[in-house]
């Protein structure tokens, strides 16, 4: 009998260490990313030597906040055969990344995680938690949200009626409710037009509309060489009155993109900008 409880305890500590020895194995030594926000996640988080390639996006300095630190991995353009060649163990997607390139990698047994986007700061923390885990760096990934909420706390705005803000992109698009640029805004002390007037999600603001509702602050990404006919708005008469009468931003839009820690870099500009408006009396 005894030697029957005995075979069963070995039994059950050989499963145990097996157990073990599998999730010491399950981190991913050739990692593939083919999404911006991932690959800036990924950047981040990753060992050295872990991360073999990001997409051509990464090392976009008009799209990523990480174009610099990109350079120094070889780059794909997320397509599935290029993929492939480079024998991942993990692909790392958005969920809206080439869905053919996603489902062929699929087919071939390589494993791909999607991300959804990042629509809060909330969810900023959730995808740098998800990216760790996936890594195998759950300490470092404990150690970045710790890092991101201490240098928010210390950007946390002036107290009081926050002044209005409207962000106004190319073709009247602007961004309202349930959105990453949103919580952006709102930490760094503003209050979201576009919320006001009823939108969630992204969606067109009607010039009109911007004008009258005379926002504090107007905050326009900042245009590029060749402009197109999507920017002729920007150039509006009546956005250039706005403009001269009330204050205005230009941004760069790679902090305001992705959920990662450099969201606060957007943050931080917006606090110096609520500190000139307080200071002016608005």
């Amino acid at each position: 009998m005894w030697g029957c409880v005995r075979l069963s305890r070995v039994i059950t500590l050989g499963l145990a260490l097996a157990v073990a020895g599998a999730g010491a194995m399950a981190e991913p030594a050739r990692v593939v990313s083919i999404n911006l926000c991932t690959d800036q996640l990924a950047m981040l988080l990753a060992a050295p030597g872990q991360l073999v390639s990001v997409s051509d996006l990464a090392a976009d300095p008009v799209s990523s906040a990480m174009a610099d630190e990109a350079r120094s991995y070889p780059v794909n353009h997320a397509r599935a055969e290029e993929v492939y060649l480079l024998h991942p163990d993990l692909v790392l997607a958005g969920r809206y990344t080439a869905r053919a390139t996603v489902d062929m990698l699929r087919r071939t047994g390589i494993e791909v995680v999607e991300f959804a986007p990042a629509n809060s700061l909330s969810d900023t923390r959730d995808r740098i938690a998800q990216m760790a885990a996936l890594l195998g760096r759950e300490a470092e990934g404990a150690a970045l949200i710790a890092r991101f909420d201490a240098d928010l706390a210390a950007l946390q705005a002036a107290s009081g009626d926050a002044p209005r803000a409207a962000l106004y992109h190319p073709n009247g698009y602007t961004l309202g409710a349930g959105t990453l640029a949103n919580d952006i805004l709102r930490a760094g002390g503003f209050a979201n037009v576009a919320a006001e007037l009823g939108h969630h999600g992204g969606g067109t603001l009607p010039l009109e509309a911007l004008v009258m509702a005379a926002p504090d602050l107007l905050i326009s990404a900042e245009t590029l060489p060749g402009a197109s006919r999507s920017e002729e708005v920007l150039v509006h008469p009546a956005l250039e009155d706005l403009r001269a009468s009330h204050a205005a931003l230009r941004i760069a839009s790679p902090d305001w993109i992705c959920g990662t820690p450099h969201l606060l870099g957007a943050v931080e500009g917006l606090v110096a900008v609520r500190q000139t408006l307080d200071g002016a009396g608005r």
